[in-house]
């Protein structure tokens, strides 16, 4: 069930994620306690800009897949200097963010 609270608490999260750096659904569902809701993560990060301005193109999946559809995602993230491994996927090992 979502909430006020748990979208807030999600959107906190990838608040934290630096510039040039990338963190997947399932990470940030873990960093709340949830691990087993990485959809839910993309369901909140597809309604955000109803929250305010966060850095939601930082957030692909655990492949590093970009979110289909959004083509801004790409150009967002390699002006941060994140490269692509191809056309729809980051290089999640070289540029994942490391909580804490």
């Amino acid at each position: 069930m979502m909430d006020e609270r748990l979208i807030y608490e999600i959107l906190c999260v990838v608040e934290e994620i630096p510039e040039g750096k990338v963190a997947t659904y399932g990470q940030i569902a873990k960093l709340i306690g949830r691990e087993k809701n990485a959809r839910l993560v993309g369901k909140v990060l597809s309604m955000a800009e109803y929250y305010g301005n966060y850095p939601c193109h930082r957030v692909v999946n655990h492949a590093g897949r970009l979110a289909p559809g959004w083509p801004e995602q790409r150009l967002l993230l390699e002006e941060e200097g994140v490269a692509m491994k191809n056309d729809t996927h980051v290089d999640v090992k070289k540029y994942q963010w490391e909580e804490g």
